[in-house]
């Protein structure tokens, strides 16, 4: 008896939690379903200001769906495309009278602020103003504030201006701890990817990269200060070596900002800008809203396409995702577009640092038989190195921004030797029973043999063989000079269009109106590619928690960078053509 109430307990307390869980899912959909209703549609009224805070990370395209649920998750991710195109809405857009930059520190690399200062400058044209404030701007966000025409600093605020710095995490010495040896095989002296699992410090060689690779990213930034804010360059960089912005007052003095001015008072001056009563409210709408705002400007109905196929993350076999780019998503995207005749040309939108050197060359199939048929304009974002960079070399066209991280052609391969982790640590040891002397290629319990060292190294000089010879085919240069280039070196964008890695300069806008040029298309509509899950398959991994990483990333902030890390370095599996690792500028 006591094991029949125990079993008819249980069973109910199952049936009680499928009930519970088909509850929540069903209110999470019918909130989904409202939410989406609600806000198909956003109307504003004339003399409206955009409100641009840009605090969240700022991904390629936008995800497909926000929910409005307060355990479901993170927040829509907030789109470049949609930031940029909105940008373009509101510079033609009557009832926008200008855009308040509220700002502070903004979670996107330069290449993306770039294009969104690109942006607003282009919104500036059309006689509409831009107004920044901030109660502490970082290097990245005045950057971006340098684009208004004016900017304002609360008066305890500071203005962050010292230089650019790179920081690389090495983990030689917790490693030995461990007693794990990492084997590493790779081709390409300035291929640092590998140093921090056996050097506890930057090489000569990638101390050299680095520097110059920074130092390009941060003229350019000077550059576009004097442009907008008459300081010369010379002074900017004396104002950063003696870290001479120290107070509010420092940076007015300085002229890094208009005034000095606390929020009340901001507020007060936007009044009186849109020439409202003191009385009154700024009516505002917020970028995330906008996008929903009605486009004022004429809609094609074209049948010709132009496909946008996006690519973000670590490159690797499977499916893959936004955050990750899976060879076979991504390959059934390229093909999708090359086998539809409606869409005249492609644009493959690539922010890698690399991965899996054979995930990367079935890619590299798909785009060099697209552009045999049509146009394939290749747009680089933050990053495109290494694998990043190879799926992108048999395009038509190559456009980046002059603060893109590039280059980076070269391979390696590294097998952990966990054999004194298990011995020496743990007092775990192993032995084989083989058939052949090579039974247990590849070992990760022992360390490898001198044969299977060669045999590894082979594999890794005919990979670097084949992705210079692609390269060189793709850019029109010879073998050899893609060798002089190579050997894993990271390049800006400007320093990649001078040895011809790259066409011209460009973000996602020029990069669309390139591919319409190149295939003589006048009226098309865009169409974004690989297809994104649907509202109900996110709504469903939010409510069990089935994707943690955009929870983990929310938790850790800037720290999930480690986490990244550590996660690239579980999946490399097999020969990668992979970016140097960790490579943190601020």
């Amino acid at each position: 008896m006591k094991q029949f109430f125990k079993f008819m307990f249980a069973s109910m307390l199952g049936t009680f939690l499928l009930i519970a869980l088909v509850t929540l899912i069903s209110i999470g959909i019918i909130a989904a379903i409202v939410a989406t209703a609600s806000s198909e549609e956003t109307v504003i009224t004339p003399n409206t200001l955009l409100h641009v805070k840009l605090n969240k990370e700022i991904a390629d395209r936008s995800s497909k769906t926000k929910f409005i649920m307060g355990y479901a998750g993170p927040e829509k991710t907030t789109g470049l495309n949609d930031l940029l195109n909105n940008l373009k809405k509101a510079k033609e857009d009557d009832n926008i009278a200008g855009i308040y930059l509220d700002l502070s520190d903004i979670p996107a690399g330069i290449s993306t602020l770039d294009e969104i200062r690109d942006g607003l400058i282009s919104f500036k044209t059309s006689g509409k103003f831009i107004w920044a404030y901030s109660e502490g701007y970082t290097q990245k966000s005045y950057y971006l504030a340098t684009a208004a025409d004016k900017i304002y600093l609360n008066p305890q605020g500071i203005v962050d201006f010292k230089g650019l710095a790179s920081e690389m995490v090495f983990l030689k010495g917790m490693l030995e701890k461990l007693d794990i040896k990492m084997q590493i095989i790779r081709h390409g002296k300035f291929k640092a990817a590998t140093e921090p699992l056996f050097l506890d410090k930057m090489s000569p060689e990638n101390r050299r990269q680095i520097t110059e690779l920074i130092g390009s990213i941060w003229n350019k930034m000077l550059n576009g200060i004097v442009e907008t804010r008459k300081i010369g360059k010379e002074d900017l960089n004396r104002i950063a070596d003696s870290l001479k912005i120290g107070t509010a007052e420092d940076a007015l003095k300085y002229k890094f900002v208009d005034q000095l001015v606390y929020k009340d008072e901001l507020l007060s001056l936007l009044k009186s800008q849109l020439k409202i009563d003191e009385k009154k409210k700024i009516q505002y709408v917020t970028m995330d809203n906008y996008t929903s705002v009605a486009d004022s400007r004429k809609q094609s109905t074209a049948s010709n396409k132009i496909a946008v196929i996006y690519a973000s993350g670590s490159i690797a076999g499977g499916e893959g995702d936004d955050q990750s780019i899976g060879s076979d998503r991504i390959s059934k995207a390229i093909r999708k577009a090359r086998e539809d005749e409606k869409v005249r040309a492609i644009v493959f939108r690539i922010n890698s640092g690399g991965g899996s050197a054979l995930a990367s060359d079935i890619i590299w199939r798909e785009v060099d038989l697209a552009r045999k048929v049509k146009p394939v304009v290749a747009s680089f974002g933050d990053v495109a190195a290494s694998g990043g960079y190879y799926i992108a070399c048999a395009a038509t066209k190559i456009l980046a921004d002059p603060t893109c991280i590039t280059g980076s052609i070269g391979v390696f391969g590294v097998i952990p030797n966990m054999e004194g982790l298990f011995n020496k640590k743990l007092g775990i040891t192993f032995d084989w029973a083989m058939t052949n002397k090579n039974g247990d290629y590849i070992p990760v319990m022992k360390p490898l043999s001198p044969y299977q060292t060669l045999l590894i190294q082979r594999d890794v000089d005919h990979i670097y063989d084949v992705f210079t010879r692609k390269v060189a085919d793709g850019r029109k240069l010879t073998k050899a000079r893609v060798d002089s280039i190579g050997q894993g070196r990271v390049w800006s964008g400007s320093d990649a269009k001078k040895i011809g890695l790259i066409d011209d300069f460009g973000g996602l806008t020029k990069a669309i109106e390139l591919a319409a040029e190149l295939s003589k298309t006048k009226d098309y509509r865009l169409i974004s590619l690989p297809e994104q899950k649907e509202w109900f398959e996110e709504l469903i991994e939010q409510i069990t928690g089935s994707d943690p990483s955009a929870k983990l990333k929310e938790t850790l902030g800037a720290d999930y960078r480690y986490y990244q890390y550590y996660k690239e370095i579980r999946e490399m599996k097999g020969v990668q053509a992979r970016m140097l690792m960790n490579i943190s500028i601020n």
